[in-house]
């Protein structure tokens, strides 16, 4: 069994799922946000608190095991100062993702709560949903340096 080349695949698949799920669910978010239909923002979104919560989560949570694995049987020190980065900007990333799985569940709750009464959606809807707007660019932006880094492996000290 080829375990490098194992734990590789597996690193990078789960880096684009995360990528790939995080763009997806940004896209559908924005694009269905500008119908302001309450109904179908409140189907999108319940969507796309499925998709966080089966393939965002589970990538999230296998992608540092895969990375350690990959760093020790390739002999790489988790003291690196490429890793050291990669791994504070995977932190950087979780402490706006966090946030914005609760934004996404709540803007689910006030739209599915606006199409039931017939209402459109609520000041705290569009509130919230420019903060998860934000909030995307942010971690967006450190996901990119983070290929960046993992692909370049860097000296920073």
């Amino acid at each position: 069994m080829d375990w490098p080349l194992l734990f590789r695949l597996a690193h990078v698949l789960g880096a684009v799922v995360l990528m790939g799920t995080g763009a997806g669910i940004a896209f559908f978010m924005v694009v269905t946000q500008q119908s302001r239909d309450p109904k179908l923002i409140a189907h999108v979104a319940g969507i796309v608190v499925l998709a966080d919560a089966v393939f965002t989560a589970t990538a999230a949570v296998v992608q540092p095991i895969t990375g350690v694995l990959l760093a020790r049987t390739l002999g790489w020190s988790l003291w690196e100062s490429w890793i050291v980065v990669g791994i504070g900007l995977y932190f950087f990333v979780g402490a706006f993702w966090l946030p914005v799985v609760r934004i996404q569940i709540r803007l689910r709750n006030l739209a599915q709560k606006a199409a039931e009464a017939g209402k459109g959606l609520p000041d705290e809807y569009h509130r919230l949903y420019r903060i998860w707007f934000a909030f995307g660019w942010p971690a967006f932006t450190a996901m990119i340096a983070i290929f960046w880094v993992m692909l370049a492996r860097p000296s920073f000290w």
